[in-house]
């Protein structure tokens, strides 16, 4: 194999592979030694140099510990105990000073992986962007209270990836001068995280949030969930009871019910009201204050933001999965059982109107969760440069415009094998051309080609079967935002 292929960073020499497209790919780099054990609960410590050259031509081990069948998102599990590394992919590993993309995967923050094939930079190498994909601890690992220990610690992982992009990346072509973080989902969510956090800044230059799901888990609300977690696996809720139970332990608890302190119907919607189960949590020092509320005090107000959703990002699965008693149920009876706040649902019934209960609960939590977000974020960034959009396009398979469908668009992989299980065997490519140039784009230049949020209240790009600009392309999400 060429010496080209042998990039020198800073910890030691790291050997990629060169493929058919002209690319290379560097994966498993470690950012920072494994987590285990007394580093388990630790911020992420400094790798140990090498001085021989490293393969990286397979994906390095992933915090997820367990295949994630019903996943829409083919997200590997590789085992291995180096699981916090970055993939990079670049056209060439010269001193181009590229730009940069750092893509952070979704699931939840306790799912996730950042060998989807899904998430692979080529067609991004195409159009000139180095692109890296990092790892970070999910679940009650990353985010879990633990006495004596950091909170945030899959927050702390994505700093630590990123400031390996600072010391590392222009040895791979690329420009750490200017780096785009981006995300979706719980990835999303990071990328809003950061980009409210004041000791985070100097890491990136703008970013990208798609279909965001924010943390902000309040400190007493995480520290009740981790004691009950610890009750649940069977050992105390100290450092040392949680150390001595695997991640495997907690990654099948960490969802049940009884860990939300709910039952019935309530344990069903207790991630509408009281957010996600693990997740960033408001600590104080890494993160001192709720996301919006940082972003509309100013911080990262310097940094270019895009940022949308899609239209029905969890209608599918209330539509799919409600009981069948639930069609004989006036929407707006429903409506009241999972809608906290009655004037706030009556507004936003007026606005959403459906065709099924099913339908419109699950365009009301989409809403909750994800839309009215775009429209909270981008009003509190005031006169700082923001980029919203709205995915419309339907699947022909799952029959909405749900979550995950507009990844393989971004990241133009629509030829991949696992996207026609959510998009059907002949998505538009053409669609996949605006959407992937208008990302390219951005990163590049820092104007993905419409005007800005603030150019005409409410200015949104629509992609969907006939792409157009809108100024009330998220009005039926106001009531909730």
């Amino acid at each position: 194999m060429s010496e080209a292929l042998v990039v020198r960073t800073v910890e030691g020499p790291v050997r990629g592979t060169r493929r058919e497209d002209g690319s290379i790919a560097f994966l498993g780099i470690p950012f920072a030694a494994p987590p285990t054990g007394a580093r388990r609960f630790q911020p992420p410590q400094p790798v140990k140099p090498w001085t021989d050259v490293r393969d990286a031509t397979e994906y390095g081990a992933t915090p997820q510990r367990r295949p994630e069948p019903n996943a829409l998102i083919p997200e590997p599990s590789v085992p291995g105990s180096s699981t916090l590394n970055v993939n990079v992919f670049t056209p060439a590993a010269d001193a181009a000073a590229r730009p940069v993309l750092v893509w952070i995967h979704g699931g939840g923050y306790s799912a996730g992986s950042p060998a989807s094939p899904w998430y692979d930079g080529r067609a991004y190498n195409r159009d000139g962007v180095v692109t890296v994909t990092v790892s970070y601890r999910l679940g009650f690992d990353g985010f879990g209270i633990v006495p004596g220990a950091p909170a945030n610690r899959g927050v702390r992982d994505w700093m630590a990836a990123l400031e390996w992009v600072q010391r590392n990346i222009a040895a791979f072509g690329g420009d750490p001068g200017r780096v785009t973080i981006a995300g979706q989902s719980a990835g999303g969510g990071a990328v809003l995280t950061l980009l409210g956090m004041p000791k985070a800044q100097h890491l990136f230059h703008a970013a990208i949030a798609n279909s965001a799901a924010l943390g902000d888990i309040p400190h007493d609300l995480a520290e009740r969930r981790s004691i009950r977690l610890a009750a649940l696996a069977g050992v105390e809720p100290t450092a040392e009871g949680y150390r001595s139970a695997s991640e495997r332990d907690f990654t099948r608890r960490q969802y049940e019910a009884s860990l939300l302190g709910k039952r019935r119907l309530a344990a069903t919607t207790a991630a509408l009201h009281d957010g996600l189960p693990w997740g960033p949590v408001v600590d104080g020092e890494l993160i001192e204050q709720p996301t919006v509320r940082s972003i509309a005090a100013g911080i990262g107000a310097d940094k270019p933001l895009l940022l949308g959703a899609t239209d029905d990002e969890f209608t599918m699965m209330l539509d799919a999965e409600a009981p069948r008693a639930l069609r004989f149920v006036p929407a707006m009876v429903a409506l009241r059982l999972i809608a906290t706040d009655r004037r706030r649902a009556r507004a936003w019934f007026t606005a959403n109107r459906r065709r099924s209960t099913a339908a419109l609960l699950g365009r009301y939590v989409s809403d909750r969760v994800f839309r009215s977000l775009v429209v909270r974020v981008a009003e509190a960034r005031g006169p700082a440069p923001t980029w919203v959009y709205r995915f419309a396009w339907v699947s022909p398979v799952m029959g909405w415009s749900c979550h995950c469908l507009d990844v393989p668009f971004w990241f133009d992989c629509l030829d991949e094998p696992h996207v026609a299980s959510i998009a059907g065997d002949d998505p538009p490519q053409g669609l996949a051309d605006e959407m992937h140039g208008a990302a390219v784009a951005f990163v590049t230049e820092h104007e993905p080609g419409w005007p800005t949020w603030r150019s005409d209240p409410g200015t949104t790009r629509v992609f969907g079967d006939s792409p157009a600009i809108s100024n009330a392309a998220y009005d039926d999400a106001l009531p909730l935002a």
